[in-house]
């Protein structure tokens, strides 16, 4: 029997702009730090050639304006591009028009770069919650049918809990919908256990993360896996964080490489829309659901 085919995607940003350095590092001095997610996304680019494997990739807009070169290769290379964002910043710290604006300019810009639509997205840091459902309807009244922002688990900057663990669509408060291809959970008990990747990939051992992921396939689930291109980089310049910030940063960072390596060989992989396409050939048969 073959394998399930599992979604594969990374969020195309820098070391420098995940969300735990918001304290550390101004956004207004990211311009003085060196760029290296071309070359670590170069690396994962050489993986899934070497493994004939098709991936989803979120493109940040602002690295999307600093190394466009790389967004055509992504594409070039046949995989999704898809759109994080412009600014990387939660989406409930900004106003609708400022996501409005910056969405359009992102999408915009990626679609001009990769000459392809965009019509899928992801949210910096999963910042799509009960706050900012609101984004749901800006993403739908621009262009976008796909999200994959759903964290359905409780975490103190994210988390959506009430939803379906499985891709299904999201009726939207103003009318519409959008395919909505959650991260991937597993509940025990009373706990809904992460599957997804990156910190979580680095954290379990990596058998424990291949079992992980072989639960939610024996529940006839795809899962979507997710990485950052700097997950892949242990010699990325040291960023001064303390506590729990520091661990979730550089936790195995010179484990992942390989790991990841393995998670390919281990499963079947392909891009969202591609995953959807084969497990779920009838999409209209998918659960439909509405937050609130």
């Amino acid at each position: 029997m073959q394998k399930l085919l599992n979604a594969l995607s990374f969020d195309v940003e820098d070391y420098f702009q995940v969300t735990a350095f918001n304290g550390a590092i101004d956004r207004s001095t990211w311009d003085s730090h060196p760029l290296r997610v071309a070359r670590n996304t170069q690396v994962l680019l050489a993986l899934l050639d070497e493994y004939s494997t098709k991936a989803t990739f979120y493109v940040l807009g602002w690295v999307a304006d600093r190394q466009p070169e790389l967004v055509k290769e992504i594409a070039q290379a046949g995989h999704e591009v898809a759109c994080h964002g412009y600014s990387h910043k939660l989406i409930y710290t900004q106003s609708r028009t400022e996501f409005e604006e910056e969405t359009r300019r992102a999408k915009g810009l990626l679609e001009d770069l990769a000459q392809q639509p965009v019509t899928a997205y992801r949210a910096a840091t999963y910042s799509i919650t009960r706050a900012s459902l609101w984004a749901l309807d800006t993403l739908f009244e621009q262009g976008f049918t796909a999200d994959s922002s759903i964290f359905p688990i409780r975490h103190d900057r994210y988390g959506l809990l009430g939803g379906p663990l499985e891709p299904h669509y999201l009726e939207l408060r103003h009318g519409g919908r959008l395919l909505e291809f959650p991260m991937s959970t597993l509940k025990f008990g009373g706990l809904t256990i992460p599957v997804s990747g990156g910190g979580y990939f680095r954290l379990y051992p990596y058998g424990l993360s291949r079992m992980l992921c072989r639960r939610v396939n024996a529940e006839h689930r795809p899962f979507v896996f997710y990485l950052h291109p700097w997950e892949v980089d242990p010699d990325q310049p040291r960023v001064n964080v303390t506590g729990l910030n520091r661990f979730r940063h550089y936790n195995n960072l010179e484990k992942c490489q390989p790991r990841f390596e393995q998670l390919l060989k281990d499963f079947r992989f392909a891009t969202l829309s591609q995953c959807i396409a084969e497990n779920y050939p009838d999409p209209d048969k998918l659960a439909t659901h509405r937050y609130g």
